[in-house]
């Protein structure tokens, strides 16, 4: 199935967010449990002063732990590349390594992170692990990750385009990516285009509550009053 893209003025909106105010305006619309569409802790920005990454998910499932079946590394199957091209770029790689302990061995370091830079993806999110920090950094490439390994292991594409979960977040080929330092969500396309202004209402909302918090005069009343006509403006 084709991956419609939003338009790119949609997506330069939400890069400009945090994944909190972003997670805030999607609880308003009640599309989803509150409890999920975002990967827990066990997922971390490894380079968190970066800002914040939007893209389509391009799903695989790797193993690391064990040698493929043929060949010995990730470089002996390419194939999953040709299937990165079919989703709108910008492009968000997420890997589940299926391992019964994951993260054995990194998928992604430098030379994977600059093929897929070059294969217009702008990052990595994995359960698994990732390695070549400084390297990978100064590519501008962005990765979020369970942890960080010295080797590669036997990191290797295990099957790619199906449904992945990382961190407990359920991902499906082409879903609409939010990531920055606080964590990675999915972004459900049915009310994406309703979300910037919707977080710009939360803004101001917050902005006022914390403007009565900075007043010198004070009072539980004003606090109040400040969350109420926050809950108006949304």
């Amino acid at each position: 199935m084709k991956t419609e893209p939003f338009p790119a003025a949609l997506l330069e909106e939400l890069g400009r967010l945090s994944t909190c105010v972003i997670d805030s305006a999607i609880e308003t619309f009640g599309v989803r449990l509150r409890n999920t569409g975002f990967a827990d802790s066990s997922i971390r920005s490894i380079f968190p002063g970066r800002p914040p990454m939007v893209g389509y998910a391009a799903t695989a499932r790797i193993r690391s732990s064990d040698p493929p079946m043929q060949g010995h590394s990730y470089y002996d199957r390419t194939d999953w590349w040709n299937h990165l091209l079919t989703i709108p770029s910008p492009r968000i790689v997420v890997i589940q390594d299926i391992d019964s302990h994951p993260g054995l061995g990194a998928f992604v370091g430098e030379v994977h992170a600059a093929i897929l830079q070059a294969l217009g993806c702008v990052g990595l999110v994995t359960n698994g692990a990732v390695r070549d920090l400084r390297e990978v950094e100064c590519l501008g490439f962005q990765m979020f990750a369970g942890n960080v390994s010295v080797s590669h292991a036997y990191a290797h594409v295990f099957d790619f385009g199906g449904n992945v979960e990382v961190g407990h977040l359920k991902v499906s080929r082409g879903d609409l990516l939010h990531g920055d330092l606080h964590g990675v969500q999915t972004v459900p396309r049915e009310i994406a285009e309703r979300i910037p202004a919707k977080a710009r209402a939360i803004l101001e909302c917050r902005k006022r509550i914390v403007g009565r918090c900075d007043s010198r005069d004070i009072s539980l009343e004003k606090i109040r009053a400040a969350i109420q006509e926050g809950k108006e403006l949304q």
